[in-house]
């Protein structure tokens, strides 16, 4: 059933029924869930006609109300976007199962037995803005990793939601798997309502601007992952070739700019500064991107009229839009230190064809993703072979970056004897533990 202002108690209801739902899920074998990845698939496919249009309703309605530019970017959802997701779905089937695996097959003694095993979280919560297909990647992930899941979408995205879960229940419905374990959300209380649900509710996913992420964050009790910003660097030193840089920086800044692992800052060694910044300036312009500079950058683009003064306030934006921030440094230290300063631990990239350099800059950055020569815009789980991804995370803690299923998932000590008794281990004549690993 589809969740649709409920209160509190009506929303208990809810998260019981997921619980439910899931503790059945956690049980069945790989076939059963990798039957159910297909069966979403499947119906995705056949609904897809009634999604898109219910897309373009509610990209509609968001233009009447002045939607955001970058919001309006998440929000649609055409049909090669769709069919993107939809062999998304179908990867994730074909991926190893996450739950089961045995990760410590310890004997501690003769008849006792450790084992650590994989196994699904139980229920999340996963809190979105205005991008639809989000319903799809995490729906699919929940199930493969055995959890159930309670989506709540954003208000803009209403009628996209609503077609994709429908759709993926019938394809559910056919399955060993209890529709149950998926359930969608409408309303902005049920979101302050599912926060609460600390008992039923074992992880929170946001995924947003900012201060929606910041909000969640400060309002829950239940384990939080996300990432607040996507402030995301660019570092060109003084070793880079410049057509490998120009390619990388117009990519990374310009083939999805609303994207969270878009860059938002460039930065740029002296050295190579005067000859690398009107190139690339020349080919970001062509593009429409404004351009914000500190000092040096403006003198060596003069001849640019539009080039505005970059404050810093710049260098902690993340602009989600076709802005890019400028800034010299005088070293590859330095690079880092201003990365390490003001960026979000997201994803961060050297252009360079010095290794040494690259080493450095790899091992120093503070991010989740470090890159050389290559656009942070591979910071993707459907990039990364994850068939698609819950979230990005930013923490210091795992799971870090685009987390798929290996971040659903947690384990139990499982521990087999014959009698053994912790007091046989102890005193005088204490038998001595084995620890071998099998």
């Amino acid at each position: 059933m589809t969740a649709d202002n409920h209160d509190s108690f009506g929303l208990i209801a809810i998260a019981k029924q997921t619980r439910l739902a899931s503790m059945k899920l956690a049980v069945l074998s790989t076939a059963a869930r990798n039957e159910a990845i297909e069966a979403i698939a499947s119906a995705l496919l056949s609904s897809q006609d009634e999604i898109i249009q219910a897309n373009i309703t509610d990209c509609e309605a968001a233009a009447k109300q002045g939607i955001a530019k970058p919001l309006y970017k998440r929000l649609q959802l055409d049909e090669h976007k769709l069919k993107d997701n939809i062999a998304g779905v179908k990867d994730i089937g074909k991926l190893p199962d996450p739950v089961g695996s045995v990760q410590i097959h310890r004997k501690l003694d003769t008849g006792l037995i450790l084992k650590r095993v994989t196994c699904p979280l139980g229920v999340l919560g996963v809190i979105f803005e205005a991008r639809p297909e989000a319903a799809i990647q995490i729906a699919s992930l929940a199930i493969k990793s055995g959890n159930g899941v309670i989506l709540k979408g954003g208000k803009e995205a209403i009628h996209s939601c609503e077609a994709i879960i429908k759709a993926i229940k019938q394809g559910l419905s056919q399955t060993k798997v209890d529709p149950d374990a998926v359930q969608l959300l409408t309303t902005r209380e049920e979101t302050l309502e599912l926060l609460k649900l600390d008992k039923y509710v074992d992880l929170i996913i946001p995924r947003g601007s900012n201060s929606f992420v910041k909000f969640v964050q400060q309002n829950t009790s239940i384990p939080v992952l996300g990432h607040a910003d996507g402030i995301c660097h660019l570092y060109i030193d003084q070793a880079a070739n410049i057509e490998k840089a120009v390619n990388i920086t117009v990519d990374a800044k310009t083939h999805y700019p609303a994207a969270c692992n878009a860059i938002e800052t460039l930065l740029v060694h002296q050295e190579i500064a005067s000859t690398f910044l009107p190139q690339v300036a020349e080919a970001l312009q062509k593009l429409n991107v404004e351009l914000r500079g500190d000092t040096a950058t403006q003198s060596i683009l003069s001849n640019l009229s539009n080039i505005v003064p970059a404050t810093e306030t710049d260098w902690e934006t993340e602009y989600s839009d076709l802005i890019l921030s400028i800034k010299i440094v005088d070293s590859l230290p330095e690079a880092i230190t201003h990365i390490n300063e003001y960026g979000s631990k997201h994803t961060d990239a050297i252009i360079t064809e010095d290794i040494e350099a690259a080493e450095t800059f790899l091992s120093l950055v503070n991010a989740a993703g470090v890159y050389h020569n290559c656009s942070t815009r591979f910071a993707d789980g459907f990039r990364y072979g994850f068939g698609a991804e819950v979230g990005i995370s930013t923490q210091q803690i795992p799971p870090r970056g685009p987390v798929g299923l290996e971040g659903l998932i947690t384990y139990k000590y499982r521990m087999t004897g014959n009698g053994h008794i912790a007091s046989s281990y102890t005193g005088e004549d204490a038998k001595a533990f084995l620890h071998k690993d099998l």
